[in-house]
């Protein structure tokens, strides 16, 4: 498969290509690529290898189209154990979309034992047949289906991993790599058995470690809804086990997405 990636460099700016248009709106990017391209400069501006970015949150308040985009960044924080940075998205020189990221230095972990939620049980991905490449958007990611499907209703876990640079390139980093794919929590979350009718406004994106492996594992634990104002949420591994969580709140849509045949 070429490896086209979602956007390529042009100057200190961006142009996105096609293959990283969204599914509501074919003349819009996919959030995925936005939430994507904000991690990619925070990490390439402000990136530390002896800080962890623990948290990312990205705002998206409007649906940018494939005009040029720039990324302005600001270091709101630069401390000794913290650092905050802002990001803010420009297509066509409109804010589109803006990101916050906290990242905390590395040390090591107090002494005494703390309660965690057990690991899922998960086969890896190398044994795991490939499915219909349509599960993964036609090429824009590969799949590993677990257990229960968009359209479904029921437990829903599955591996996923990132077959594109988020920009041509740059070689895609462990952090890029999960938080290009964090989007994906919204579908995996808040659709039905009726289709997707939900589209999210934001993602935040906790992690403890970074990845060490290609494949991000979703695990969907939550999701409630109430007059039209959804919450998702998944759990995150690596094939070494739990790495963080991705969180979305999303709008009622009058418009299905992938609704099931009558």
């Amino acid at each position: 498969m070429s490896n086209v990636p979602f956007f390529t460099r042009d100057g200190d700016g961006f142009v996105p290509t096609e293959i990283g248009v969204s599914p509501w709106d074919r003349k819009s990017l996919h959030g995925r690529v936005v939430v994507g391209l904000l991690a990619f400069v925070i990490e390439e501006r402000h990136g530390d290898d002896a800080y962890m970015p623990a948290r990312l949150t990205v705002d998206m308040f409007r649906l940018p189209g494939l005009d040029p985009v720039e990324v302005t960044t600001r270091l709101v924080r630069d401390g000794k154990r913290i650092k905050v940075i802002e990001a803010e998205f420009f297509s066509g020189g409109v804010s589109m979309a803006r990101a916050s990221c906290q990242l905390l230095r590395r040390t090591e972990n107090p002494p005494g034992t703390v309660w965690s939620p057990p690991t899922w049980e998960a086969p890896k991905p190398d044994d795991m047949p490939p499915p219909d490449p349509k599960l993964g958007m036609n090429g824009m990611w590969a799949v590993r289906r677990i257990t229960g499907a968009i359209g479904t209703v029921g437990p829903r876990k599955l591996w996923l991993s990132e077959v594109r640079d988020v920009v041509g390139g740059a070689p895609i980093t462990p952090f890029v790599r999960v938080a290009v794919g964090a989007d994906f929590a919204s579908p995996f979350a808040n659709a039905g058995d009726q289709g997707l009718g939900y589209i999210n406004s934001d993602v935040t994106l906790y992690l403890h470690r970074l990845p060490v492996t290609e494949w991000i594992g979703y695990e969907v634990v939550n999701h409630h809804a109430t007059d039209g104002v959804a919450i998702g949420e998944c759990w995150l591994y690596d094939e070494a086990g739990p790495i963080g969580t991705a969180s979305v709140a999303a709008l009622g849509q009058r418009q299905m997405m992938g609704k099931p045949p009558p």
